[in-house]
């Protein structure tokens, strides 16, 4: 049996350039396999990969090439300043559901020991992040996933923040729990034939499209978020770059005030929230 020729960082580099991957992403790669900064991987291409490490770069690499997100190959992703733990039973954060934790923070900004809670929680990187930046809030994350939910409390309790956590179908856990200043939520939303579908396959399917049209979550969240609203409570949601107008017609129809839609980091509108009467 052949043995295989030692790897070193740099050539480690070069095999993920040969095979099409982009030097930023095999660089991240080799910095989450070994723990080291940039700086240093620059400094220390020479350097030999175990044998061990070798074997995983290898698979990584094959796994990134077949479209795997990289978060769930090293295992985390940064959102909002925390390092938070992603498995294939949650969707990876992406930067502009930052946006919406901004938001939230500002309805917040004037409010003493607010109720908050994050519907379809995932991770629970929405629900941390409003924690983080909010200790006396009181924040609730709910998960229809028990794989997706057990993640969201162990980053919780990784980041020592304390959110509860309930299993089941949008409202349905939170029964006699009482009226909230904040619902949110990045509920599924990508229409059934969509296209981009297939390039997330790795993600879980039914925390990305409702199938359909992709517009039914949402429409159930608008029609039973002021059961548990607070008078001058707010609903926010994130939701695809086309469907803005829908959500903010269905806000407003089912009477919430000051209806409003904000744009992503790529200048789409892609999250739409309302006051509930005081």
């Amino acid at each position: 049996m052949s043995v295989p020729a030692p790897l070193t960082i740099a050539g480690a580099l070069r095999a993920a350039a040969t095979a099409g991957l982009p030097r930023a992403e095999s660089q991240y790669l080799v910095q989450a396999l070994l723990d080291c900064s940039r700086a240093w991987l620059i400094s220390h291409d020479d350097d030999l990969l175990s044998p061990a490490q070798a074997a995983r770069f290898h698979d990584w690499l094959a796994r990134r090439l077949d479209q795997v997100p990289l978060a769930y190959l090293v295992g985390e992703k940064e959102f909002f300043g925390l390092r938070l733990r992603v498995t294939p039973d949650t969707l990876v954060p992406r930067p502009d559901t930052e946006l919406l934790v901004e938001w939230a923070l500002e309805r917040l900004a004037d409010l003493q020991a607010p109720r908050v809670v994050d519907l379809g929680t995932g991770s629970g990187a929405i629900a941390l992040a409003i924690r983080s930046r909010r200790p006396d809030a009181e924040v609730r994350m709910v998960d229809a996933s028990a794989g997706a939910l057990a993640v969201a409390l162990d980053n919780a309790a990784r980041l020592g923040l304390e959110v509860d956590g309930h299993l089941g179908s949008w409202f349905e856990p939170l029964a006699g729990l009482g009226r909230f200043d904040l619902i949110v939520s990045n509920p599924p939303y990508v229409a059934g034939n969509d296209d981009h579908l297939a390039a997330l396959r790795h993600e879980p399917r039914s925390a990305l499209t409702p199938e359909g049209d992709g517009l039914s979550d949402l429409h159930h969240l608008v029609a039973t978020a002021p059961d548990w609203l607070r008078p001058g409570g707010w609903l926010l949601l994130e939701h695809g770059w086309d469907q803005a107008e829908t959500v903010a017609e269905r806000l407003c129809q089912r009477g919430f005030q000051a209806v409003s839609s904000r744009r992503d980091l790529g200048g789409q509108l892609r999250t739409t929230g309302g006051c509930w009467p005081g």
